[in-house]
């Protein structure tokens, strides 16, 4: 039976971590045609959740993520929220009703990425984001369109895996493709032992690309067990004219350094910008070198869909810190924040 009203964490407003308001009376949604509603199992903390809150999206904001102490007003990925908002891009959960013209059975078990492509003839890379524009996970019901999610009842790994897979190696999936990583070059990962930079480190290693990953000395052995060949301390000097691809979730005051470290001819991608999203260039490095920059955050299908193969085929392990209950979410997120722990942290609904 599905009751009236069900458990969760709403965002009410930008903010800090009071924002959360944990809710036992959010009305469960009634799927319409074409879409599912989801008995959430587990949820991911993720970097874009904490953005999301403290509006760290809107171009008002000039810091790194931890150092965001001001007001703003349009803050989510395409602008301004509509609160409150239940966040929580990274799902994993079972099918409990669906509505007209869906196929897929009762009780199958669900995922999908975070970042939904609604192209239009106008706007091809248009998107919207679980958990901002719509409602995401963190609550004991999901409603989410059948054309968005994958049936993964055949992969090997656990809920708590699953949940910890759409975000971080849908965004790391994104980065390599778009660099156009292949096998026998050589990648650069920033940021390598947080949940996207290991998901890039495993993912690239599978294309049969050799991976440098810049981490913290302490987790430099995480790393190296994802599948990098070594690893650079945050503040080693990086070799220039080195990496076929570079792939960014960092940015700030090095990005200098990563764009002189790419080979002439090659790629830098980024995707995230936790040390800060305004970075100085120096163009003729840049044209001179033959350099291409890929932003991204459009995600087409294909991208998740090579992950659902790889994920039923049991071929992705995700790193899993810890586990909390949904109601302690302001604990994982300031532990996630910390950067002490390596990979992810997940958050697990109440039955």
């Amino acid at each position: 039976m599905i009751p009236d009203v069900m458990k969760g964490v709403c965002l009410t407003a930008h903010g800090g971590p009071e924002a959360l308001e944990w809710r036992e009376d959010i009305p469960v949604p009634v799927p319409a045609p074409g879409q599912v509603l989801v008995r959430v199992a587990a949820a991911g903390v993720n970097n874009t959740d904490i953005n999301t809150r403290i509006g760290w999206y809107s171009s008002d904001v000039t810091g790194a993520t931890d150092d965001v102490d001001q007001e703003v007003e349009a803050g989510g990925h395409a602008g301004a929220l509509v609160f409150p908002r239940i966040q929580g891009g990274d799902l994993c959960g079972y099918v409990a009703a669906i509505g007209e013209g869906v196929s897929l059975p009762l009780g199958a078990r669900v995922t999908g990425p975070i970042n939904l492509p609604r192209p239009t003839p106008d706007a091809p890379r248009a998107y919207i984001a679980l958990g901002s524009e719509v409602d995401g996970a963190f609550a004991q019901y999901c409603l989410v369109e059948a054309a968005d999610i994958y049936d993964v009842s055949a992969s090997p790994l656990s809920d708590v895996e699953i949940a910890a897979i759409p975000c971080a190696f849908g965004t790391a999936e994104n980065l390599l493709t778009r660099a156009g990583v292949a096998e026998g070059q050589h990648v650069l990962v920033t940021g390598a032992s947080g949940g996207v930079g290991l998901a890039a480190v495993q993912l690239a290693h599978l294309r049969g690309a050799k991976v440098t990953g810049v981490t913290a000395a302490a987790k430099a052995e995480t790393v190296r067990a994802a599948g990098a060949a070594e690893t650079l301390d945050r503040d080693a000097i990086l070799p220039a004219d080195t990496y076929d691809a570079v792939i960014d979730v960092v940015g700030g005051s090095r990005w200098g350094d990563l764009i002189r470290a790419v080979r002439p001819g090659g790629a830098y991608a980024v995707s995230g910008a936790i040390a800060g999203p305004i970075v100085e260039a120096d163009l003729r490095e840049i044209y001179l070198r033959d350099i291409t920059i890929h932003g991204c955050t459009y995600q087409p299908p294909e991208v998740f869909q090579r992950l659902v193969k790889l994920m039923i085929a049991g071929r992705l392990k995700p790193l899993i810190s810890k586990t909390y209950p949904l109601r302690d979410i302001a604990q994982a997120q300031e532990d996630f924040m910390s950067k002490a722990l390596p990979g992810k942290l997940v958050l697990i609904p109440p039955e």
